[in-house]
């Protein structure tokens, strides 16, 4: 008989630590841009508060002296040692994604291969796979509840999907943001720094509808979600936090955290890997990695279902890149 296993979100509860408060009812994503005022230098304060206090806070929980183990998701080691379990994962979802362009696809490289020095045994996110959730529809979901919202959204896909081609937001700053049960590389809406992606590949001759850091990513997820929302669909994210990330890697065994020791080399790596960010990489011109991401560049959003979790699934389709 298989076992019954359980979702990591179960353990790991994401909170929003920015300290802003959701109103029922309304468009989630404007609470924040109205704590914000609208101004994209205070909604990347609300990003960075967010991310830094969960560092801190995770930080914490890997050098508590009752820390007990990591989160290991029980459905990952199954897909991954076959021999634990015959393993699937029943669990359908529907999102839209963003596609990192290929000098972000770089820098990911460049940071998984930092940590696997520190910690082998971890499981690295393939860089085809890798993927930033602009909007979760819904999660956790049965094949044929998954295909009826697809069915549901569909005249409106077209638009969803080559919607960055004509407003295009900005992420800038990353850093790595992590817990007990996983990794990322995190990046903030961007407020007035200099640009660095490479050029869209001309012609360019589109007229962009929202260019310019006053239209935020934040700015971006509203709209996703009131697309969705006009389009008849209920959205049922698991969580609206203000965070832009893309998954790096996932603990599947104890034996790289098991002691003290290794804990702290651990977390003193991560912190040694965002100081050489922001002093290497943000804002630098002359650096060989970009640091800065401009979503729908290259790709537009990937409207994606089936088993989702590990970059896996289904295009349904996507949209017109620049």
């Amino acid at each position: 008989m298989a076992s019954v296993l359980e979702s990591t979100d179960m353990k790991n509860k994401l909170e929003d630590l920015s300290g802003v408060a959701l109103k029922p009812g309304e468009n989630p994503y404007n609470a924040l841009i109205k704590a914000g005022d609208n101004d994209p230098a205070n909604i990347q304060a609300l990003y960075a508060a967010h991310r830094v206090r969960r560092n801190a806070q995770q930080r914490d929980k890997f050098l508590a002296s009752d820390y007990t183990e990591l989160i290991i998701d029980p459905f990952l080691l199954r897909l991954e040692n076959p021999h634990i379990e015959p393993g699937f994962d029943p669990r359908y979802c529907m999102t839209f994604w963003g596609r990192p362009p290929i000098h972000i696809l770089k820098l990911a490289d460049a940071i998984q291969q930092k940590l696997k020095a520190i910690a082998p045994k971890i499981w690295l996110m393939p860089l085809y796979q890798m993927h930033i959730t602009t909007l979760e529809i819904d999660f956790s979901r049965t094949p044929s509840e998954i295909e009826s919202l697809k069915e549901s959204l569909k005249p409106a896909l077209p638009r969803i999907a080559s919607y960055t081609h004509r407003h295009r937001a900005r992420l800038v700053k990353p850093m790595i943001s992590y817990d007990l049960a996983a990794c990322a590389l995190s990046f903030l809406p961007a407020a007035g720094e200099p640009p660095l992606s490479p050029a869209p590949m001309a012609p360019d001759n589109v007229e962009v509808l929202a260019r310019g850091d006053p239209y935020t990513y934040h700015h971006l997820r509203r709209d996703m979600w009131d697309l969705a929302k006009e389009a008849g669909v209920t959205v049922s994210s698991r969580y609206i936090v203000p965070s832009a990330h893309i998954t790096l890697g996932r603990y599947l065994t104890n034996e790289d955290h098991a002691t003290p020791e290794q804990r702290q080399k651990w977390v003193d790596a991560i912190d040694e890997i965002n100081r050489w960010l922001e002093t290497e990489v943000w804002d630098n011109a002359e650096s060989d990695l970009i640091g800065e991401w401009v979503v729908g560049q290259e790709k537009g959003l990937d409207i994606r279902v089936g088993t989702l979790w590990y970059g896996g699934g289904r295009t349904v389709m996507v949209g017109e890149g620049f």
